[in-house]
């Protein structure tokens, strides 16, 4: 049997086509969130899938606009924007506690969702974070201080900027909108209480996002739930076997850690 719905399903959120997958089964359910350019039918969601099919348990992914299946301009794209959508994926495609896995970009994603629902008083969906080499407040943490001049002046007068990408033969593209929302949804400016278990790993031969990010990271999250594991010689997509591996047994601890709160 194919771990993958042969085709998506789709939900209009704001006016954009979102494609979605969804796989019913027991909670706490896992909500895949990719990273920057990245779509639902990576490597990592496939093995999520996978494991959720083998295990009863329900799982749900989606690409942003944009992005892989779902319709929209990815140059259109922000952090608001893709928050949106993942929120209304989540709140109309998904009964009962997440679990809620971001990659890279995905990660932010994950936490400002985490922000948003408590704010709306969903606490109880939340069930567990895995982040995977989590990349939040990427846009002025990361790469600001990094930009030169060429490419302040291509946001100033296009309001763009093109990178090479070391993931796909069309260049990144950075949007002056992306990089002023990116400050309106930062998250590592205070604590995030997410009230849940939270894992995160990550690679420290990461070429996109340092090992330090992590660091950061964590001095903004609950200490007394946080697991960090570093990869040593992981890199920034964490999709060799024996990081698959490490992910299902994250994944596997954060299932089994909501188990025990439930009692």
């Amino acid at each position: 049997m194919s771990t993958t719905p042969a085709e998506p399903t789709f939900l209009t959120v704001d006016g954009d086509r979102i494609a979605l997958r969804h796989r019913n089964g027991r909670t706490p359910g896992v909500v895949w969130l990719g990273g920057y350019r990245s779509d639902m039918l990576g490597t990592k969601a496939e093995t999520l899938d996978a494991w959720a099919a083998g295990h009863g348990r329900a799982f749900t992914r989606h690409d942003y606009s944009g992005h892989g299946e779902s319709g929209g301009a990815f140059a259109d794209g922000t952090i608001s924007r893709w928050l949106a959508q993942s929120l209304a994926v989540f709140r109309q495609r998904t009964v009962g506690p997440q679990i809620l896995v971001g990659s890279s970009m995905g990660a932010w994603i994950a936490l400002r969702m985490v922000q948003e629902l408590h704010k709306a008083g969903e606490h109880e969906r939340l069930a567990g974070l895995l982040l995977l080499a989590p990349a939040p407040d990427f846009t002025a943490e990361l790469m600001e201080p990094q930009l030169d001049d060429a490419q302040r002046r291509d946001l100033a007068e296009k309001g763009y900027f093109e990178e090479h990408s070391e993931y796909s033969p069309e260049p990144n593209i950075y949007t002056r909108a992306l990089f002023e929302d990116g400050r309106a949804n930062r998250v590592m400016t205070g604590v995030v209480d997410t009230h849940c278990p939270v894992h995160i790993l990550q690679g420290m031969d990461d070429p996109d996002v340092p090992y330090t990010h992590a660091l950061k990271l964590v001095e903004h999250l609950p200490a007394d739930d946080v697991t960090l594991s570093l990869v040593r010689d992981g890199d920034h997509r964490l999709s060799r076997p024996q990081d698959l591996a490490m992910i299902v047994s994250a994944l596997e601890g954060l299932v089994a850690r909501a188990a025990e709160l439930q009692r």
